[in-house]
């Protein structure tokens, strides 16, 4: 159902309206054959009892008297063959049927429209069609059809131009005597389908409303649940102090959108409070590591100074200890440039400001190839810069060093040959990217997703072999920090061959 997704809501209404209709058109149904069935049954009585007079007034005999037209089993209508027939308010016409007269189709059991015929040896004595007022002769078709009626003393279905009618036939000698009348039956049940149709549809459109009305109300509670869901669904859980305020307010226990809406505050809590605790942890160890950079930096500003000291004496030292001088100063120099990378961080996730002004980022990405290619010589860099300079708003220092550590970054990891692209564009308006595009190896497929963190290395895939460096795995964290304290963006896109580093930032800051 991907195309046709479908709310609760909506799901619950089109089944609330499918049951109420398939239970309306069976009530339908069932109605319209029950008074089907009724209506002919009453109709076949009327026409047994309709040609029993008409055969009566046509004769001279009694209705009932001699040969009796109605079989066993009609509706369960019979006289005795020497008893009276139905009561019917007249007395019997002892007519000969002959006059022009002589009530020869208003006898009893006659009504409106009502066609009475006389056939002998198939030919046509008399036939007639009852009228208010008098009566009218039968047009030569309808006759030929009512003709075709089997004379066995049954009703059949005839269809005369006027519509349709039931027909009873019945033979004496040589005479056939028959009696029609409308189909009422059939008129009345297609004005009840007709009714039917036109209620059910209305009722169909207010249980519509209705369950509507009825859903939204009672689903209002589990919108409430859904919706203090999605707020906190919404919140940065990841990092930084969170406080979930949000809570379903006073849950009904005793039903189950109630039991979800406590069950969701009870989850709340427990995350709130794993989110403290998260968070206190993370406060500790960050003030820790602050507070130890700042403590290391003065240890190993002195180990520096002491070893370059020692390395200007003018008495001779030994080559084992003058090389061991200058390993101590590098790794000085190392360990000073990794307790300033932490000191940062800790300064970022502590959200310090930052400063704010304008910085030209074509002069910074200028600075940075030439640093990289002094640093680098054995490497090809493309700087590819618009033709307008693209300032930002932001702290320069800050900028310029992710500029740097992108550079480094592609330096560091990746063979001596390699072409390294730093492309500098405005993608929008108000955002600037700066990407940096190389073709060296590309970093592994389950370290890509994590290149940001903090102490991830690419070793496997970015080979450092050939240039004699050991990064701290902090460069890129401290470019995914710094373009997220300006409201930028990173991300990159590693294959064989062609690996890209991008950042957008604001042009506002």
């Amino acid at each position: 159902m991907s195309g046709r997704v479908r709310s609760l809501r909506a799901r619950l209404v089109i089944t609330v309206l499918l049951v109420f209709t398939l239970a309306c058109v069976a009530i339908g149904i069932a109605t319209t054959v029950s008074l089907e069935h009724y209506l002919s049954s009453r109709q076949n009585r009327e026409l047994v009892v309709a040609l029993d007079g008409f055969v009566a007034r046509q004769t001279g005999r009694p209705p009932g008297a001699g040969a009796d037209p109605r079989p066993e089993g009609v509706d369960g209508y019979r006289t005795a063959p020497d008893g009276p027939g139905p009561d019917t308010g007249t007395g019997p016409d002892t007519g000969t049927g002959t006059g022009p007269d002589d009530g020869f189709l208003l006898g009893p059991g006659q009504g409106p429209d009502s066609v009475g015929a006389v056939f002998r040896d198939d030919q046509v004595v008399r036939a007639e069609q009852a009228r208010r007022g008098g009566s009218t002769t039968v047009p030569a078709d309808d006759l030929a059809a009512l003709q075709a009626t089997p004379a066995d003393a049954a009703p059949h279905d005839v269809t005369l131009s006027s519509g349709p009618f039931r027909s009873i036939a019945f033979t004496d000698g040589t005479t056939t005597y028959l009696v029609a009348q409308p189909d009422r039956a059939a008129e009345t049940v297609s004005r009840l389908l007709v009714t039917e149709v036109v209620v059910l549809g209305a009722a169909v459109l207010l249980a519509g409303l209705g369950a509507a009305v009825l859903v939204r109300r009672e689903l209002r509670p589990l919108e409430r649940v859904a919706g203090v869901a999605a707020g906190v669904g919404a919140l940065p859980l990841d990092r930084g102090e969170v406080h979930l305020v949000a809570r379903v307010p006073d849950p009904d226990p005793r039903t189950e959108v109630g039991q979800v809406g406590t069950a969701l505050n009870h989850m709340l809590d427990n995350v709130e409070g794993a989110l403290a605790a998260r968070q206190e942890s993370e406060t500790r160890l960050r003030r820790f590591v602050a507070d130890a950079s700042h403590e290391l930096r003065t240890p190993l500003a002195a180990i520096r100074g002491y070893a370059e000291l020692s390395r200007r004496e003018p008495d001779p030292v030994p080559p084992g200890t003058a090389h061991a001088l200058v390993r101590i100063s590098s790794q000085a120099e190392r360990m000073s440039a990794l307790v300033e990378d932490l000191l940062l961080l800790a300064r970022l996730d502590s959200g310090r400001p930052l400063e704010r002004t304008e910085v030209d980022l074509t002069r910074l990405v200028l600075d940075g190839v030439g640093d990289a290619h002094v640093a680098g010589p054995e490497h090809r860099w493309s700087p590819r810069l618009p033709d307008e300079p693209v300032t930002v708003t932001g702290d320069e220092h800050r900028l310029a060093q992710v500029v740097t550590n992108l550079l480094a970054n592609a330096r560091t990891h990746t063979p001596p040959g390699t072409s390294v692209t730093v492309e500098l564009d405005r993608p929008a308006p108000d955002r600037v990217r700066l990407q940096v595009t190389d073709d060296g190896p590309g970093i592994p497929p389950e370290v890509a997703p994590r290149v940001f963190e903090r102490f991830v290395r690419g070793d496997e895939g970015r080979s450092r072999a050939g240039n004699g460096t050991a990064g701290t795995g902090l460069g890129l964290a401290i470019v995914s920090a710094v373009v997220a304290a300006h409201g930028g963006t990173v991300s990159v896109h590693s294959e064989p061959g062609r690996t890209t580093f991008g950042v957008e930032l604001p042009v506002g800051g």
